[in-house]
């Protein structure tokens, strides 16, 4: 093959295309990164329950604490796919799966992108959003239920500027979310907002006909919403974490947004905001709503920056490419060729086999402490109280946790209790949750405060002690 030949199959790749490639390989290579979280291991677990039980877990069989109480598990399909993933390719797979999750996402948006302004502008949004959207990119189910969010909206905001009722093709879409993670509420509150500027921007005369194939629309996403396992128990579930209270502070990502420091995404915003005053952007009050409710969500809470920073993109697309008379990149039904997609994706897959054959891929031992949790084991200890970051892996070493990351089964008053106990906001609570548990092992981390007191408080020892956790157990009489 020619150097002319190979430039011209190349040149046939869209741009779009070469974005799903590149945040794929990103991705593969920072694998670990993926894998940083404390909650990928019991989401594993639950998986592998549901495919050996072949059934759905209706109360908490994890912790000592909750046990028997009612739970269910509003992110049971990605669960699942986690646990095929690592069962089919240990850590390597539960790397790709979210990987290929993210890298569908960006080449989604930056084709969506492309359908109304250039490839070069479409390629810098896609970049900027992937910067911003990197510190919550992990291997959670959220991930996977990304680029069916970004699909939804589309599909949404496309039927609005059509002055139509969107699709029942897109149902399917809500009730793949709704099974993916529990953040498909927050799709579901948007069809009202995305009906609104569809009235809008329709004539008097057919605002009546248009509203009522919209409600009938938000119905049949709401009783799509409902083809789960639990039935509507999935939407009682979602909505248990914003009754979470004060404890929302206390969760880093349910924080709001730092400014202490100057950061990626207090950089986009004072961006946006020049570019807009310095452009006159001009958009309907309801896009306005749109823009500003997305904006507030990322202020509130931590974990809101990638919606934010995906769906805003999306929101104002077609009024700023209207308005600055942007040329699309590509046609609306453009798409690569099914062959070359397909030698492609054979590519990328030998590739993903190389780097897995020569990566390591395993979450950090920081909040995997394979080591003391053989000690700990190795003592047949029938309570433990655990440090939060240490609650996945217990789980996924078949020991009963005091607490995980399950916020919504614990609750505010358990979770904000623990919370003072653990970084010695009240003594007397640490000593009151030794007792009431009669608790015969501790494991923390070293930072943890309530360490220290341990190493203080009569009738307790280390009994094991490294750069990631510290294990304390009650001294014989």
């Amino acid at each position: 093959m020619t150097s002319d030949e190979r430039t011209s199959i190349l040149g046939r790749v869209p741009a779009w295309l070469w974005v799903g490639i590149a945040v794929y390989a990103l991705a593969l290579i920072g694998g670990r990164l993926l894998l940083g979280d404390s909650d990928t291991n019991w989401h594993i677990a639950v998986g592998q329950w549901i495919i050996d039980q072949r059934a759905m877990p209706r109360v908490d069989i994890y912790s000592f604490t909750k046990a028997g109480e009612p739970w269910t598990s509003s992110s049971w399909l990605a669960q699942v796919l986690y646990a095929v993933s690592y069962n089919l390719a240990g850590w390597t797979g539960v790397v790709v799966l979210p990987s290929t999750a993210i890298a569908a996402t960006f080449a989604l948006l930056t084709h969506i992108l492309g359908r109304r302004i250039p490839a070069s502008y479409a390629v810098a949004v896609a970049v900027a959003v992937l910067v911003l959207s990197m510190g919550h990119l992990l291997a959670r189910p959220h991930v996977l239920a990304l680029p069916v969010m970004v699909a939804w909206v589309h599909g949404l905001i496309s039927a609005s500027e059509r002055g139509k009722a969107p699709s029942p093709w897109l149902l399917p879409l809500i009730a793949l979310w709704t099974n993916l993670h529990g953040g498909f509420m927050f799709g579901l509150m948007l069809v009202g907002a995305f009906a609104l500027d569809a009235l809008w921007n329709a004539a008097r005369e057919r605002r009546i006909p248009l509203a009522l194939r919209w409600a009938v629309f938000g119905i049949g996403a709401l009783l799509a919403c409902c083809v789960t396992p639990y039935g509507w128990g999935s939407i009682l579930a979602a909505r248990k974490i914003l009754d979470l209270g004060e404890l929302l502070h206390l969760i880093y990502e349910w924080m709001p947004a730092d400014f202490s420091r100057l950061g990626a995404f207090e950089l986009t915003i004072l961006a946006l905001i020049g570019g807009a005053l310095y452009g006159g952007v001009r958009l309907t009050p309801p896009r306005i709503a749109l823009v500003l409710g997305l904006l507030h969500m990322a202020l509130s809470h931590v974990r809101n920056v990638e919606i934010f920073a995906l769906l805003l993109p999306i929101v104002v697309l077609a009024p700023v490419a209207s308005q600055f008379a942007l040329r699309p990149a590509w046609p609306a039904r453009s798409g690569a060729p099914m062959p070359l997609t397909a030698a492609i994706l054979i590519l990328l897959g030998g590739w993903s086999w190389l780097v897995a054959a020569h990566t390591n891929f395993a979450p950090p031992q920081s909040h995997s402490p394979t080591a003391a949790v053989d000690a700990l084991k190795a003592l047949n200890p029938k309570r433990v109280l655990n440090d939060l970051p240490f609650g996945g892996y217990l789980i996924w070493r078949q020991i009963p946790v005091f607490v995980d990351g399950r916020a919504e089964l614990y609750g505010e008053a358990f979770d904000v209790a623990y919370y003072r106990a653990m970084q010695l906001k009240d003594v007397n609570q640490l000593l009151d949750i030794l007792r009431k548990w009669d608790i015969d092992a501790v494991l923390l981390t070293p930072h943890t405060p309530a360490v220290g007191a341990l190493d203080h408080i009569g009738g307790w020892r280390r009994a094991y002690a490294d750069e990631n956790a510290v294990l304390h157990v009650r001294s014989p009489n």
